[in-house]
């Protein structure tokens, strides 16, 4: 069957031409082309995220937002904990310090970005939601400032240089914590990170009607592990993501740190961050990839009818067998 649907990536350098199909990365980065389709009827969302070294702080934040509402982009992802460094290689109680309230510092200056420049607008932040209680919490505004939802990291990874459940209660709120926001341009399936690992996660997330899936990241290599080891982690982190594409007919955003940070106890060689933020379509096709090391914006444009178009044709939720997962639901069998 002939896909008739359009997926395209805006070029940030030239005006965008209904007929164009490109991708591209912004400031010290190269450009790949995509192969065109035959557009459809609605309406594109046009998006960027930024891959950068260590934190983005929030004047390079301001200016990073402004450069692409200046493109015609109408979502911006930042990646996790963008504000700060990433600060869970070691545990220290005094970097509970670091934690802001909702709303608070960066949350209100996240919000006056979306509505200066009309965008809905994802960030990250360390959320202290009350005495002892804190988060790894993402904020989603709209185009008018609106706080429009947040989630609280469900999943909190404990390993080497990654000591996470040292700082972050994992998210509780609602009945289902797997819920897409709801915004102008479609509804937002926010995820964080080591949430990406988990198809439980993705799946509830489609079920309960998101319109797209965004991972906000800080992931990267143990200094120590050999080139072809960190060859693997990255293959395999893309392809599980990917994966929840295409069984859910969704577009994925990761967005991901770059660079190396090093821990300041000096007692491990620090983290180096693989980059490679990425944009898919909902058959897991890359539109847009940095590579490990470039800093930049990525800008891209998907149709987010298309998933309609392929639950049709590749009719996986009509086929689950419902009446026979009921052991998803334990530990261990």
């Amino acid at each position: 069957m002939k896909d008739k649907s359009l997926i395209t990536v805006a070029a940030i350098q030239q005006k965008y031409h209904s007929t164009a199909a490109s991708t591209t990365i912004s400031k010290n980065s190269s450009t790949t082309s995509s192969t065109p389709t035959t557009a459809t009827t609605s309406t594109p969302t046009r998006l960027a995220i930024f891959q950068s070294a260590k934190q983005i702080n929030l004047h390079r934040s301001r200016e990073e937002i402004r450069d692409a509402a200046t493109k015609g982009v109408n979502l911006v992802v930042l990646q996790e904990l963008h504000s700060t460094h990433y600060f869970c290689q070691h545990e220290d109680s005094a970097l509970f310090d670091l934690a802001e309230t909702i709303p608070g510092p960066t949350s209100d200056f996240l919000s006056a970005c979306a509505k200066e420049f009309q965008i809905v607008l994802v960030g990250s932040l360390f959320e202290k939601r009350s005495s002892g209680i804190f988060h790894n919490t993402a904020v989603v505004f709209d185009t008018d400032g609106s706080l429009k939802g947040l989630y609280r990291k469900m999943h909190i990874p404990e390993d080497p240089g990654y000591h996470e459940k040292f700082y972050f209660t994992p998210g509780d709120h609602n009945k289902n914590p797997f819920s897409p926001i709801e915004t102008s341009i479609g509804k937002l399936g926010v995820l964080i990170c080591w949430d990406q690992w988990y198809p439980e996660a993705a799946r509830l997330m489609a079920l309960a009607g998101a319109d797209i899936l965004l991972y906000p990241t800080a992931i990267g290599w143990d200094p120590k592990d050999n080139h072809d080891e960190q060859q693997r982690q990255l293959d395999a982190w893309i392809t599980i993501q990917r994966s929840h594409g295409i069984a859910n007919h969704l577009p994925i955003v990761s967005v991901n740190r770059c660079g190396h940070e090093p821990d300041e106890t000096g007692t491990t060689l620090g983290i180096q961050f693989w980059g490679n933020s990425f944009i898919c379509g909902p058959q897991g096709e890359i539109l847009i990839q940095a590579s490990e090391k470039q800093e930049g914006t990525l800008i891209a444009k998907i149709e987010l009818s298309r998933s309609d178009t392929l639950k049709r044709v590749w009719p996986f939720f009509r086929d689950r067998r419902i009446d026979a997962y009921g052991n998803i639901l334990k530990r261990c069998l």
